[in-house]
């Protein structure tokens, strides 16, 4: 690991003034710190964010979730209003790598990075998310951008990320059994007009399955979708599983997100 500075600022900006090209935000470190271990990456200046308190915490309206940045994922699991207000975010969370994983990453961490076998990316699609940053505003599917890749500018911190709850919603995970990833993870939520189904560990990036998606809307059953055929077509092929395979969990666990609701 090569030599860096160290900054732990009191708040949003000040942490905002340290941030360059050659920077890199920490909170729960559980992809920066093995990156730089690694030498995959190296960085001038590590600003920690993690106690800045205004990027902490979950806040619940009559129809949104608020969850602060560097609120861990096993704080977002264990929440009582989260089961409440959306018990299949506080499913995704609680399922997430394993115990130390859970606490010590963050929402934030996640999403930016936006691993394309990540959870949280798929909550966010479904959910309508809004992801408030230092600088604005971003609603959740023009946030995801590509593999690795967000639309965060150059030194734009993640502060909240904003959840619509919905009517009914489920999480279904088909989990790799070394590292808790989604060899394919589905997200479906029912709103008041339609109902979203989003994908993760499918392909380079989440997204939302628009064949899917409008069959249950017309008609929110397991019948609507039986003999359905998810495309392979562009879907991740690895020594995990081939896109044939991850097209078919994609429409099983779709099934299986429907029957939980």
């Amino acid at each position: 690991m090569k030599s860096f500075n160290y900054h732990a600022p009191k708040d949003v900006k000040d942490a905002t003034k340290l941030a360059s090209s050659s920077s890199a935000f920490l909170a729960g470190g559980m992809t920066t710190i093995p990156s730089m271990k690694l030498g995959l990456a190296s960085y001038k200046d590590v600003i920690d964010i993690k106690n800045i308190k205004k990027l902490s915490g979950i806040k619940v309206s009559g129809k949104t979730v608020t969850i602060g940045a560097t609120t861990k994922h096993a704080e977002v699991a264990a929440s009582k209003d989260v089961k409440k207000a959306i018990p299949a975010l506080a499913k995704l969370a609680g399922n997430i790598g394993d115990a130390q994983v859970r606490n010590r990453g963050t929402i934030g961490g996640s999403i930016s990075n936006n691993d394309p076998s990540a959870c949280y990316p798929s909550a966010c699609m479904a959910l309508n998310a809004v992801i408030h940053t230092s600088k604005r505003k971003i609603d959740a599917d023009k946030f995801f951008t590509g593999m690795f890749e967000t639309a965060l500018k150059s030194g734009e911190l993640v502060e909240a990320v904003e959840f619509e709850i919905p009517e009914k919603a489920d999480y279904q995970k088909h989990p790799n059994p070394a590292s808790r990833y989604a060899i394919i993870g589905v997200f479906l939520a029912k709103h008041k007009k339609d109902v979203n189904v989003a994908v993760t560990g499918a392909k380079s990036c989440v997204y939302i399955d628009k064949d899917l998606s409008k069959k249950l809307s017309s008609n929110f059953s397991v019948s609507a979708i039986e003999g359905m055929e998810v495309k392979s077509s562009g879907m991740n092929s690895d020594m995990h599983a081939s896109a044939e395979y991850r097209a078919n969990l994609v429409s099983l666990y779709t099934k299986k997100a429907v029957e939980a609701c």
